[in-house]
């Protein structure tokens, strides 16, 4: 069992105010089971003692004891004589996949499972747009000088001078002083983390998520045999929580999505980045701090977040940039910031299984990035449009989700009111349209009541993909849930 704990205090802040339902213990047990199912209060985290959690919530010893009875029948917390209460789940669950296995095991999402070869077929499930208007022009000046590179070998582990010093300048400029050998260009994002994953864990070492968070991150750090310590953030980052988990866990490496994190939207607080920071170093922690959609404002006028690395002083931030979101997903370039030093240990690992990344995708990039305010400003106009067609279909034809309106990003947090995501992914396929349910971007199969919506798709083709998600979910709503067959003996 987990040695996580949350004390009397921290429990009752996030369950806020005392019910005001009657009978208050049945309420109170509404609500932990909520912040269990939401994410925001991880499995097999032990909880406080009756008679601290009913002090701190200023309530009888006795409603929280029938609050406790009443999870512990429906299954989402568990005791032992001796040991205390730890939350769990059910063992049936109301869908018909098993979510944690689909998590597990890569589910149907990601480009491995490509759509239908059919034009009316909608992938809501791939949050990545074309490539600007200005891409061409782009391309022609690379090609151009592709011919200097041309008489060398090719391979730059580090990745070309020219765009690391273009790189390094955008930190600069964000205030965040950077040289060139700070940097490391790799084939993506996703190469970026299973990199820093390689070099920063071993197998067995506690490594801190966000829950929900980006899949192929889970993917790569279940690949290295790390211990996963996911904590919730549906309503942003409880810092305290966060901070006590790190020291609980013995965290090595924490990741984050700051900026428009994927899939809430939400964007992290200077106030919250500096206290995040601080933790990380009192814990001993690398903070690897993901920062493919901090370009992604939709108000360009809006004053920006310092990055993570802002706050730090010891060489703990580790930041990984993205050309796949802000420029095109079929430049796979991305980066790492961090010291010198282990930049330099990152350029000795990836020799194994990458030498280098592509030099005529590093030159695109660079002459992208040297025009990245026009980039913005097209990115900005199209999400925007996307972002407000999407949310009026929701309200129109599915009212009783409930989301938020991110200032940045590319996608929706949809909470659909009823654990049945991965039973709405199946029925919504079969209808034209593919949704990722709320379990791929968690720990440990929670989560089954939201979806992300990607809204980088024109208006025209949301509004169709909303009108066939409503329709399937209606047909997962009318449909009995799901029972886990008898056992015979």
């Amino acid at each position: 069992m987990s040695t996580r704990y949350v004390s009397g205090p921290n429990l009752a802040r996030l369950l806020g105010d005392v019910p005001g339902e009657r009978p208050v213990y049945a309420a109170l047990a509404r609500s932990v089971r909520g912040l269990v199912l939401d994410g925001r209060l991880a499995l097999r985290t032990r909880l406080p003692a009756e008679r601290d959690l009913a002090a701190a919530l200023g309530l009888s010893r006795t409603t929280v004891t029938a609050a406790y009875d009443r999870l512990r029948d429906e299954g989402y917390i568990e005791s032992r004589q001796g040991a205390g209460s730890w939350t769990a789940l059910p063992p049936v669950r109301m869908s018909s996949a098993e979510p944690s296995v689909a998590a597990a095991h890569g589910g149907r999402f990601g480009k491995a499972h490509p759509v239908p070869d059919d034009p009316t077929f909608i992938d809501l499930g791939c949050a990545t747009p074309g490539a600007p208007a200005i891409f061409a022009e782009a391309v022609a000046a690379a090609v151009d000088e592709l011919p200097r590179y041309s008489t060398g070998p090719g391979y730059e582990p580090a990745g070309l001078a020219g765009l690391r010093q273009v790189i390094a300048d955008g930190y600069a400029a964000r205030g965040v002083p950077t040289r060139p050998d700070q940097i490391v260009v790799t084939t993506g994002a996703q190469h970026a983390f299973t990199l820093l994953a390689q070099v920063l864990a071993e197998p067995g070492d506690a490594v801190m998520v966000e829950r929900p968070t980006y899949p192929h991150a889970l993917g790569a750090l279940r690949a290295r045999g790390t211990r996963l310590v996911p904590v919730g953030v549906n309503e942003g980052w409880d810092i305290e929580l966060i901070a006590g988990a790190m020291r609980q866990a013995a965290v090595r490496m924490a990741y984050t999505i700051p900026d428009f994190q994927n899939p809430t939207g939400h964007l992290m607080p200077a106030a919250e980045r500096a206290a995040l920071v601080d933790a990380a170093r009192r814990a001993d922690a690398f903070l690897v701090t993901d920062e493919t959609f901090a370009d992604l404002a939709l108000d360009l006028d809006a004053p920006r977040e310092p990055p993570l690395a802002a706050y730090d002083a010891g060489g703990r931030v580790v930041t990984i940039g993205s050309a796949s979101k802000l420029l095109w997903g079929g430049l796979r370039i991305g980066w790492i910031r961090t010291t010198a030093p282990l930049a330099r240990r990152l350029i000795i690992a990836r020799e194994p299984f990458d030498m280098a990344s592509p030099v005529l995708d590093q030159l695109i990039v660079r002459e992208l990035l040297l025009r990245v305010e026009e980039v913005r400003a097209e990115r900005a106009e199209s999400l925007l449009r996307g972002r407000d067609a999407l949310a009026a279909a929701l309200r129109e034809l599915l009212p009783g989700w409930d989301f938020g309106l991110p200032a940045g990003g590319m996608s929706l947090w949809a909470r659909i009111g009823a654990p049945v995501a991965t039973r709405l992914g199946e029925a919504a396929e079969r209808l034209g349209v593919r949704v990722v349910g709320g379990p791929v971007f968690g720990v440990d199969g929670v989560l089954e009541d939201y979806v992300r919506l990607p809204y980088v798709l024109p208006p025209d083709r949301l509004r169709p993909a909303v009108e066939r998600l409503a329709l399937a979910f209606r047909e997962v709503e009318a449909a009995p849930p799901a029972r886990q067959p008898p056992a015979y003996v």
